[in-house]
This record gives C-alpha cells, structure tokens and sequence, in this order.
C-alpha cells in the first residue's frame, strides 16, 4: 500500500478524529462520532483509500 497522506494531513486527521471521540464520549455527539476512528486510522497506515481512487497525495514524492 503506497502512502499518500503527507504530515500537516496525518496531524489534521489525528485531531479531527480524536474530537469526534471525544465528543461522543462527553455524550454531545451520538453513536455517529465513533467513525473518527477512521480518519485516526488512515492516518497511522499513512494511506487513504478514498485518495487512491480519485490520485490525491498529499505527501511529498520522492
């Protein structure tokens, strides 16, 4: 799997991701908030499948 999630992304997506946790716990956001584990995970793996298909990389090329 290619990486295609530069730095300032892989932060942004960590955040929002960790917000929407956040917020479901607090009980502000409903059962909804928990798919900000996938923005926190794309991030880890470096790799986002929604930017393969449409040839986004946000990373630098080597």
């Amino acid at each position: 799997m290619k990486h295609n999630i530069g730095r300032l992304d892989k932060w942004l997506r960590i955040a929002f991701g960790v917000v929407l946790i956040g917020l479901t716990l607090s009980g502000t956001l409903g059962v909804w908030g928990w798919l900000g584990v996938l923005p926190i995970l794309t991030a880890l793996i470096g790799s986002c499948p929604l930017y393969s298909l449409l040839g986004i990389r946000t990373c630098r090329t080597k």
